[in-house]
């Protein structure tokens, strides 16, 4: 896993650890059916207080994307990468597109100008 970003204070370390292993989940790092990593490695390779990561975890749980096995682990449950994509994009367009939208009005971008920016830009994956 990668490290957690400390740099945004602002959001606490246990939304950090939710979301960063989201975006394991997401990225295929980390495959439906598999253990995450244990909460004790992710407090020492992060130097994180484990009761920070296991509260981070237990978002996971809380969401349905993760769940435990009694002494084995927490493992990705099935379906948890669709669950978490329609999650990621009713937030998407809200954060992202209303703003660059409200911004490409105040520079006069056509809609066919926008289009075109799109199109050369968007590269999808194979």
């Amino acid at each position: 896993m990668n490290k957690v970003d400390v740099v945004n204070e602002s959001i606490p370390i246990f939304i950090k650890i939710s979301e960063g292993i989201k975006d394991h989940i997401l990225s295929g790092d980390i495959k439906e059916g598999e253990k995450l990593p244990s909460t004790t490695q992710i407090s020492s390779e992060y130097d994180i207080n484990i009761a920070t990561v296991n509260k981070g975890v237990n978002v996971l749980v809380s969401e349905g994307i993760v769940y435990k096995k009694r002494g084995i682990g927490m493992f990705v449950n099935e379906g948890a990468v669709d669950k978490l994509i329609n999650e990621r994009r009713k937030t998407y367009k809200e954060k992202y597109i209303v703003s660059a939208l409200e911004e490409a009005k105040r520079l006069k971008y056509t809609v066919e100008e926008l289009q075109a920016m799109v199109q050369e830009v968007y590269q999808p994956e194979a």
